[in-house]
């Protein structure tokens, strides 16, 4: 099978007259990293994979053991379309490994691989269906919006919907498949769903997404951004993800004779996520900014509950409808479109998994609006909230046994001591809103 792959991407090649071959990998706060090769070389690099210095990325190396072996994954061979036709460009994504072959720890693919491994020891396929917020602005130097549209809004002379428009015949030539796209709740913000797959294409899936986006918007002289909260007064971007366990063809979230139409399977698995939430939110909101969208009043969770109808919950479980038992689901709401897809992928399946395992019980939903019920009324139901900072987050990742098993432990402390140093520069930071309210009184 991986002949055959290796040979149409040969074959592919030679057909569109490829010159240069991409291979993209990622680092562990989730930034696409690439270097390129000449077609020439591309089947000895499928053969045995391209060395380069691993020192220089984030998480990766020391730099007294930065030789680094990125080997091209076949399957996710694809043109880029916004490149020459003559003599273009594609890409593979990669797998990182040590020169003896063995796989590299610290390689976000790799740890999301484990946890998927796990899954399929237990029977089970794990699918996703992140929904990617983002807004368009006319420059990178401040968030001047393009519009004063709303949800689902259709604006006069709607710029955006044209480059949604073309973000999306890209991404389908790209063999990415598109549900739907539409005006989020604020200004200039926006919303494309893929439609869901296997969480490793899916992952891969994503940042080919958030590339393409901002190529689109640098290509029509805007700007897109994926930055969790860049507007004070408006809703923020999220990557609310729906996921589903299947075992073979049938649906094991789905149970007919459920009030909410859920299993015993989904409900621990559910469970597994709301237990562990706090631990792995600094996976899933990894940025300072992460936490000014996470607050009460613009459509972000902060509690740790779950409901089907009311989206101020940390999951929801949408409505079922009589026939579409496939479509049985949960939709996970905290993280932001700038995370790193592949270890909040891996840590969301690692929690669910093991509330399955252990056979965590899951609370009753609630179904009011969390945001409205006093403190007494949240502490009599033990409603318990998600980290309000990276500070917290930090604090509740750093004593997690679960985050160091669920991500291994080179990528756990490469990740929290980057967070640390992050966090550290933040506090030291004087803001402009302290200027403005101090400097002329005190």
């Amino acid at each position: 099978m991986m002949d055959d792959q290796r040979e149409f991407v040969l074959q592919s090649c030679r057909d569109n007259d490829i010159k240069f071959i991409r291979l993209w990998f990622t680092d562990i706060l989730g930034f696409l990293k690439s270097f390129a090769i000449t077609v020439e070389e591309l089947e000895q690099a499928l053969e045995e994979g391209q060395g380069f210095d691993g020192s220089a990325i984030e998480g990766f190396a020391r730099v007294d053991e930065s030789d680094m072996v990125a080997f091209p994954d076949p399957s996710t061979f694809a043109l880029l379309p916004w490149r020459p036709r003559e003599r273009g460009v594609a890409r593979m994504f990669c797998d990182i490994q040590h020169p003896d072959g063995t796989p590299f720890e610290g390689d976000p693919r790799y740890v999301l691989k484990r946890q998927l491994k796990r899954a399929t020891d237990l029977g089970y396929t794990f699918y996703v269906g992140p929904e990617l917020e983002f807004f368009y602005f006319k420059s990178s130097e401040a968030p001047e919006t393009l519009d004063k549209g709303g949800y689902f809004d259709l604006t006069p002379l709607d710029v955006a919907s044209d480059l949604r428009r073309e973000t999306i015949m890209l991404l389908e030539e790209m063999g990415i498949g598109v549900e739907y796209s539409h005006h989020e709740v604020a200004p200039s913000q926006h919303e494309i769903d893929l439609r869901y797959t296997d969480a490793l294409t899916m992952a891969d899936n994503a940042m080919t997404y958030r590339l393409v986006v901002k190529e689109v918007a640098l290509a029509n002289n805007v700007y897109a951004t994926f930055m969790p909260k860049p507007l004070a007064n408006e809703n923020g971007s999220g990557m609310h993800t729906h996921q589903s366990l299947f075992k073979g063809d049938e649906n094991a979230f789905f149970d007919e004779n459920d009030e909410y139409h859920l299993s015993p399977i989904a409900k621990s698995y559910m469970a597994g996520m709301l237990k562990h939430a706090p631990e792995f939110t600094l996976v899933t909101n990894q940025w300072v900014n992460s936490y000014k969208r996470l607050v009460p009043g613009y459509e972000a969770p902060v509690y740790l509950t779950w409901a089907r109808r009311n989206r101020s919950d940390l999951i929801r479980v949408p409505e079922y409808r009589k026939g579409k038992e496939m479509s049985t689901r949960i939709e996970y709401r905290a993280p932001d479109g700038a995370c790193n897809p592949y270890l909040v992928f891996a840590v969301m399946l690692a929690a669910g998994l093991e509330g399955i395992e252990k056979e965590y019980p899951l609370g009753a939903p609630t179904e009011e609006n969390v945001f409205e019920l006093s403190q007494d009324d949240r502490k009599a139901r033990g409603i318990e909230v998600l980290p309000g900072s990276l500070k917290e987050a930090i604090e509740a990742f750093s004593n997690s046994d679960f985050a160091r098993r669920a991500l291994g432990d080179h990528v756990y402390e490469s990740l929290l001591k980057n967070k640390t140093i992050e966090y550290d520069q933040y506090r030291r930071h004087v803001t402009d809103y302290e200027m403005d309210r101090y400097l002329a009184v005190l």
